[in-house]
């Protein structure tokens, strides 16, 4: 029980990770999310039981993911479209694409050959190899893209566009390859919890958001003056500390159901911790 949530949290943070890209450097949240993550699940699924090695499969999947942050980028440095509802154009128009790859609602991988198949184990060890492996590899994989001048041009867009423009950055390229990268890390979550899984659903996009901004404050509040590399770290903290909380609710015999709403309520607790311990802190001197 404690690797199959170790081994699910450690995917769960890839989603986190890509949030990270949009939610804290570029500052908004990007509800295009909820679209590429199932569409990640979708077309890694699709062509695995259309024979597709695995990994070209989750590749493809990862490409689907940057082609919708594509489309949300040029919506909203081109269209002008409003960040939140250009990603709920491309969410919507997701579920759609889905349904014509898939040919329906929901498609299941028994029999297929998965990533995880291709490791020396069994059963979870399995599946926390591949967890720790896709983690890894986009943890490095940030840390070397930020560490970039490119990279530092994509963090001074978030930290201030105006200061950013005036030093020659184009912020519009700057955001839409924020968008494509994320949702391309977004994507590459939902072609590997799909293969954990062993479906992919088109509605399995519902609320994501919100498991990878939980795992993303999670760590925030349990963490404090970190490096970049200590904070991507967090965001995997987080997210496997998310995973036990979420088991902790089932196992007390709350109706898994509402699980939805156990992840919402969990966020806004954590979101309301820094407000709280201000208060309490304030309050402490005050009574001095």
């Amino acid at each position: 029980m404690i690797l199959s949530i170790i081994s699910q949290g450690l995917v769960w943070a890839i989603l986190g990770l890509g949030i990270f890209m949009t939610f804290r450097i570029l500052g908004f949240p990007d509800m295009t999310t909820e679209g590429s993550f199932p569409l990640g699940g979708a077309v890694a699924v699709t062509l695995i039981t259309k024979g597709v090695n695995p990994f070209l499969a989750t590749a493809a999947a990862v490409a689907a993911g940057c082609a919708a942050g594509l489309v949300t980028g040029l919506l909203y440095t081109k269209g002008r479209i409003p960040t939140l509802l250009s990603g709920i154009l491309v969410m919507t128009s997701c579920h759609s694409i889905m349904l014509m790859l898939m040919g329906r609602a929901n498609l299941g991988l028994l029999g297929s050959s998965l990533i995880q198949g291709f490791l020396p184990f069994s059963g979870e060890i399995n599946n926390l190899l591949t967890g720790l492996m896709f983690v890894s590899l986009v943890i490095a994989g940030l840390l070397f893209f930020l560490d970039t001048k490119l990279g530092q041009a994509y963090i001074a867009t978030g930290d201030n566009p105006d200061m950013a423009r005036s030093f020659g950055i184009h912020t519009g390229r700057m955001e839409m390859m924020g968008l494509v990268l994320s949702n391309g890390v977004i994507a590459l979550a939902g072609a590997l919890i799909a293969q954990q899984e062993g479906y992919a659903d088109v509605s399995r996009g519902i609320g994501v958001i919100v498991v990878g901004l939980a795992s993303l404050i999670i760590g925030e509040v349990l963490f404090k003056s970190l490096t970049l590399a200590e904070r991507l770290l967090t965001i995997v903290v987080g997210a496997i500390a998310y995973q036990f909380l979420i088991w902790g609710v089932i196992a007390l015999g709350f109706n898994t159901s509402y699980l939805r709403l156990y992840s919402a309520v969990i966020l806004a607790v954590c979101l309301m911790i820094p407000t709280l311990k201000n208060k309490v802190f304030k309050g402490a001197k005050l009574s001095k």
